[in-house]
């Protein structure tokens, strides 16, 4: 009784130990009121559903323990789904999405307000914003951690300002070494 008992704790605290270490995701408006006590940039995941693709960014880059710790340390991370029915107010303004169909919950629906305000072509899509909470710029598709790095730190270091041409980003990118680990 006394092994079983301590095989149940260990479960319980290795279970608690892998749920610190992933992303600490919050609403858009916790994340704003957030920024006003300690600004940092936003990194919001715009995911829906239905999205296989969505799901293997869940599993395979934000479940990254370098992913992770950089994120948390650096950024306030959002989940945001572009064909939910939670309403938002961003920057005064309310987003609903008067289309949705609750029978459609798992299946394709109709496209957020929000979503199609942040220019969402495809899921998933990672938007980032500023320490102001204005959008820095969308990027649409799945992306490695190692991918995931490169734009993380481009716009933690507000490198991105620097940029102005699409040679001056092939170079950023081609100087760039990973650290995070697959």
């Amino acid at each position: 009784m006394k092994k079983f008992i301590l095989l149940m704790l260990i479960g319980v605290f290795s279970v608690a130990l892998q749920a610190q270490d992933g992303i600490n995701w919050m609403s858009l408006e916790e994340a704003v009121a957030a920024q006003k006590k300690e600004p940092r940039k936003i990194m919001m995941d715009v995911y829906t559903n239905w999205c296989g693709p969505c799901k293997l960014l869940d599993k395979r880059t934000f479940a990254n323990k370098d992913v992770a710790k950089y994120v948390n340390d650096n950024f306030y991370a959002v989940k945001f789904n572009a064909e939910g029915d939670k309403s938002l107010t961003y920057k005064d303004k309310e987003f609903t999405n008067p289309g949705y169909d609750p029978a459609k919950k798992n299946k394709r629906n109709s496209s957020h307000q929000f979503a199609s305000y942040l220019q969402v072509r495809g899921y998933p899509s990672i938007v980032f914003f500023d320490e102001n909470a204005d959008l820095i710029t969308p990027l649409t598709g799945f992306l490695t951690p190692q991918q995931l790095e490169l734009y993380l730190k481009l716009f933690v270091d507000d490198k991105h300002k620097e940029i102005k041409s699409r040679e001056a980003f092939q170079k950023y990118q081609s100087q760039f070494v990973a650290e995070f680990k697959g």
